[in-house]
C-alpha cells in the first residue's frame, strides 16, 4: 500500500468514526459502554470541556445506567448528558429529552441541531412540552435524570410558567416502573436557605429536595460527593464566574 492509500484510508476510518452512533462505536471499539460513550467521537469539544467538571463516567455508574433502559433526560437543555445516555443504553433502549420552551430558548434549540444530524442519538426521541402539559406513559421508564435544574421548579417567569413540584413529581413516580430511578444533581444552596433561592441563587436546599422528593412516595438510596466543592459556600450564584462549572453540587439517588 502507498503512503497516500495508508493516508485515505485512515482519513476514511476517521470519517466513518464521526458517522457512527455511540453504540455501534463502542461495539467496534469493544471497550466499556460507559466510557465509550463518553469517549464518542460525535461529542462536541465543549461538551467534552464539561466532562472534568461534571465527572460523567462516575454519575452514569452510580445511578446504574445499563443497555437496554429507557430513560427519560429531563430539562435535557444543549442535551449534554442525553448524548451520553443515548450512548450507554445502546440500540436496544431508548432516551427521551424533554426540553420546554424555556431550555429551548435559553439552549437556542442546540439539542435539536444535534439531534438532526445524520447517524447522532438515533435512539432518542425529542420530547418538548411545559410541565402542566407532560404526559408521560405509567410504569415505562426506568431512570429519570433530572440534572441542574430541581431549583427551576421554584423559579417562574412570563416565559417559564411556575411549576408545580408535587404534581410533577407524581408524574415522575407513576412513570418510572417499580424499582426506577429519579437521578438528581444540583446546586447547593447553604442549609435553611428557602426555596426562593432557586429564582435568586439558581441553588437549592439538599434537604427540600429530600423532603419533597420522599414525600411523593420515593426512597431515597444513596448520595456521592464526587461533586461537592467545599470551597463553594453556596451564597453566589451558580453563574458568576468564579465558581460557574465549578459549584458545590449533590448527587441524590431516588428509587420508586
Amino acid at each position: 500500500m502507498t503512503t497516500g492509500n495508508k493516508i485515505s484510508g485512515v482519513l476514511i476510518l476517521s470519517v466513518m468514526a464521526m458517522l457512527l452512533p455511540a453504540f455501534l462505536y463502542a461495539a467496534d471499539l469493544k471497550c466499556d459502554v460507559v466510557s465509550c460513550a463518553i469517549e464518542n467521537p460525535q461529542r462536541s469539544e465543549s461538551d467534552r470541556a464539561r466532562d472534568v467538571n461534571r465527572k460523567p463516567e462516575q454519575i452514569i455508574s452510580f445511578f446504574g445506567i445499563k443497555p437496554g433502559m429507557t430513560v427519560l433526560d429531563m430539562f435535557a437543555g444543549d442535551g449534554y448528558y442525553t448524548e451520553i445516555l443515548s450512548g450507554v443504553v445502546g440500540p436496544e433502549g431508548k432516551v427521551i429529552a424533554h426540553n420546554n420552551q424555556g431550555y429551548i430558548a435559553y439552549t437556542k434549540d442546540a439539542l435539536a441541531r444535534k439531534l438532526a444530524e445524520p447517524g447522532r442519538m438515533s435512539n432518542v426521541v425529542a420530547l418538548n412540552a411545559e410541565v402542566a402539559d407532560l404526559d408521560l406513559k405509567e410504569d415505562s421508564l426506568d431512570a429519570i435524570f433530572l440534572i441542574l435544574s430541581f431549583h427551576d421548579f421554584y423559579y417562574a417567569t412570563e416565559d417559564w410558567p411556575a411549576i408545580d413540584t408535587g404534581m410533577l413529581l407524581g408524574k415522575f413516580y407513576k412513570a418510572l416502573k417499580p424499582g426506577g430511578v429519579l437521578a438528581i444533581i444540583d446546586h447547593a444552596a447553604p442549609a435553611g436557605t428557602p426555596s426562593s433561592s432557586g429564582e435568586t441563587l439558581h441553588r437549592i436546599d439538599p434537604a427540600i429536595v429530600m423532603q419533597e422528593v420522599t414525600a411523593a412516595g420515593f426512597t431515597f438510596d444513596g448520595e456521592t460527593d464526587i461533586l461537592r466543592n467545599p470551597d463553594d459556600d453556596g451564597t453566589k450564584p451558580m453563574w458568576e464566574e468564579s465558581i460557574r462549572g465549578k459549584t458545590d453540587r449533590f448527587v441524590y439517588r431516588f428509587v420508586k
